[in-house]
């Protein structure tokens, strides 16, 4: 970028705002988030994300930049947060399923094919009932509202102010780069919402220490680890603008994956359930749109944990040096 700007006023506090500012801010620019909810995350998608940092695993299904840039956000996220945990990722089947495991080994890669010894090591709980599975080993997870209340804190430590319970912005700033998600689709009219819903539940007599991918042919399952006896049970993703709280048919089809996973689930507590939705595009690539002044980051999908570090590495480096990422870059939208 030919004239760096001074200072910057980022739009949204969700997790890709939260890396924004906190990327920036760390490289000396003035920067200011201003965030529409009265309470930090209230109103962000990233509170119901998993938070897995599984770019291998996201090769099954998606493009080779996200598993690129997905290597060098679990990266940054151990470079600075001490609270990204490296347990790996572990993807199995039930026996009848067994094509479905592999075809997602032939899909991925850098993963340890391992049987009923390894997976009695790796989780004792699932020895029982799984023959063979695939470990991913350097994948990561971590609580998603504790890693925002950190990047918040981080951030605002490297000097980043928050303005919170406003939809109004400084239009004074040299640039503003907006994080809204769905916020923006006045802005930017291809933006759609992915629902993802997610249960989280509580149980003494289960003990995982890493994500888990259950493959099925009709619900696939994950399964995340958040501390404190509590599991995310998560994986829809579904055509819809409605957030809020989970539907009937999505609850039997979470459930029923657990219980099949692990049957203790069957006595678990649920304590929380809810739908967030999420921003993406058509071809459901993220988005870095350059005008004069404004930046849009936005279109993550069901990413935003494991693209929001590298975006922001991406953002600082245009703003220093003008490189950009032609994938992921466009220009449009004058102001």
């Amino acid at each position: 970028m030919s004239d760096s700007p001074n200072t910057i006023a980022i739009r949204g506090a969700g997790i890709t705002g939260l890396w924004q500012a906190l990327m920036l801010a760390r490289k000396g620019y003035d920067v200011t988030v201003y965030e529409r909810s009265e309470a930090p995350f209230a109103d962000t998608a990233s509170r119901y994300a998993a938070a897995m940092l599984a770019p291998r695993c996201e090769e099954e299904s998606a493009e080779a930049f996200v598993r690129d840039l997905g290597l060098r956000s679990i990266a940054l996220w151990q470079e600075s947060y001490p609270g990204t945990i490296v347990n790996g990722s572990l993807v199995l089947t039930l026996p009848r399923d067994r094509p479905l495991l592999e075809r997602f080994s032939r899909m991925t890669s850098q993963h340890e094919r391992i049987g009923r010894e390894r997976i009695e090591e790796l989780e004792p709980g699932l020895a029982d009932r799984f023959e063979m599975a695939l470990f991913f080993e350097d994948e990561a997870h971590f609580p998603p509202e504790a890693a925002m209340a950190w990047a918040q804190k981080a951030a605002e430590e490297a000097g980043a102010r928050f303005v919170l319970g406003t939809e109004e912005y400084d239009k004074t700033a040299d640039l503003v780069i907006d994080c809204r998600g769905l916020g923006a689709r006045a802005d930017l009219p291809e933006l759609r919402g992915v629902r993802g819903e997610r249960i989280i539940v509580r149980s003494e007599e289960i003990a995982l220490s890493r994500p888990i991918r259950l493959l099925h042919p009709r619900q696939p399952l994950y399964v995340v680890p958040r501390g404190n006896h509590e599991y995310m049970l998560g994986a829809t993703a579904l055509e819809s603008d409605e957030g809020g709280r989970i539907s009937v048919r999505s609850t039997l089809d979470l459930l029923g994956a657990a219980y099949a996973l692990d049957p203790r689930f069957g006595e678990a507590e649920i304590v929380a359930q809810g739908a967030g939705v999420r921003p993406a595009f058509p071809d459901n690539r993220p988005r870095i749109i350059v005008s004069p002044r404004y930046i849009y980051v936005n279109g993550l999908f069901r990413h935003g944990f494991l693209l929001a570090p590298a975006l922001a590495e991406l953002v600082a480096n245009y703003l220093e040096d003008g490189t950009r990422e032609e994938d992921l870059f466009a220009d449009s939208l004058e102001r």
